[in-house]
């Protein structure tokens, strides 16, 4: 097969870098067929951008694939389980990579084609996840153009923009200064002042309300858990990724789950980015309420060191690894119990669980913390003694030295 007759799949989401990509391989001699994952982060006018983008592109065709149950469960069950950020705090919106992977490799089985290109830089983490996946699910051929531009240009992303313009692609404003992916989990924004660890602009904004906008009124409501899963929206049975739009769009009038986070990268730089997760930070908080409630205190103490493994994992690329597989087992087995209902409510900002109902909770029938006991004094001070011997100890032998 010649080069020119090689059909190529390119993972597409219609900004700035993807959008790049198109013409850069065509005029490489290859046919584009693009690829775009819905994953739940945009409505319908944002869904025929993209696909109208990929037509005024020249692509030899284009498809669209719903990703919402499959990012639910890939990723969200065992993400909630786990129950906590990257580095304790950011919660993991890019992968959703993963399963686009996933989709982009099925429609090059359909063509035929070993081609995969994706729009990932040579800096940062996304080319890590891309890759590591690619090759853990087949023998295929990675095209990287942003990458294989950075070779020539310093500032690729006006490389990138005149070299659309100047072929007759418009570049919306918005990504003119800033990289912005959006999907069920959540936005993340990098680029422009972010870049420049400055502080953020007006426009450095997704979909969380700024302050001023915030209704006065409070939001309550309330979650449904089966084996750590969240089942239902205020009584009424719901699919796990419609559960997490509904919070999606609630939370964020509030301004709940916007941070601006600084972490280590894959391959060692410092990356900074304004993420906002409405849905996942109401899912997180309530799902660790009832853990707290009705996990033991060993199991409790433990767990995030497991959960730590698995972000780690996840944040690093290695999706398919067989350890993440392992974590997930112990993971789901510490789920067995966590079954109730969780309240939560918000003023703005925060979240809080303000009510907790389970089965499951560990209360004991006589006594109540601070409260009563069904256990004497004599036993409380016994057990105070004995539980702290050797500190008690190694402070009276060595109280004079």
């Amino acid at each position: 097969m010649s080069q020119t007759e090689k059909d190529i799949v390119l993972a597409f989401s219609g900004g700035l870098d993807t959008s790049f990509c198109v013409p850069y391989l065509q005029e490489r001699g290859y046919r584009v067929h693009t690829v775009f994952a819905d994953t739940g982060g945009v409505d319908a006018e944002e869904r025929a951008f993209i696909e109208n983008r990929a037509k005024e592109l020249g692509v030899a065709s284009h498809v669209t694939v719903d990703g919402g149950p499959a990012i639910w469960n890939g990723f969200v069950k065992p993400f909630v389980w786990a129950g906590q950020g990257y580095q304790g705090q950011y919660p993991l919106l890019v992968s959703d990579r993963y399963l686009i992977v996933e989709a982009a490799l099925k429609r090059c089985d359909e063509l035929g084609t070993k081609y995969i290109a994706h729009g990932c830089t040579g800096m940062g983490n996304d080319q890590v996840r891309f890759d590591l996946t690619i090759k853990a699910l087949g023998d295929y051929i990675i095209v990287a153009p942003i990458r294989e531009i950075q070779k020539e240009h310093t500032h690729t992303r006006a490389y990138e923009q005149d070299y659309l313009e100047q072929r007759g692609f418009g570049v919306r404003a918005k990504q003119k200064s800033y990289t912005i992916n959006e999907n069920l989990l959540g936005v993340t924004m990098s680029g422009g002042e972010i870049d420049k660890w400055e502080a953020p602009g007006e426009g450095a904004r997704g979909w969380n309300a700024p302050r001023a906008e915030w209704p006065t009124t409070p939001l309550r409501v309330t979650l449904g858990f089966a084996n750590g899963e969240a089942v239902s929206l205020d009584g009424e049975k719901l699919p796990g990724h419609e559960i997490l739009a509904r919070l999606n769009r609630e939370f964020a009038k509030y301004g709940v789950g916007r941070g601006l986070y600084t972490g280590d990268t894959t391959i060692g730089l410092k990356g900074r980015i304004i993420f906002e997760a409405p849905g996942l930070t109401a899912l997180l908080t309530a799902h660790r309420a009832l853990e707290e409630a009705v996990l033991s205190k060993l199991q409790n103490r433990f767990k995030p060191e497991v959960a730590r493994a698995w972000v780690e994992l996840v944040y690093e690329g290695f999706f398919h690894d067989p350890l993440k597989a392992d974590l997930e087992a112990f993971l789901a087995s510490s789920q067995r119990c966590v079954n109730g209902e969780v309240t939560l409510e918000t003023q703005g900002g925060g979240v809080g669980a303000v009510a907790i109902a389970s089965p499951h909770i560990l209360n004991a029938k006589g006594a109540t913390y601070a409260q009563s006991a069904d256990w004497g004094v004599e036993e409380a001070e016994g057990f105070i003694r004995l539980y702290g011997m050797s500190s008690t100890l190694w402070a009276e032998v060595n109280r004079n030295s």
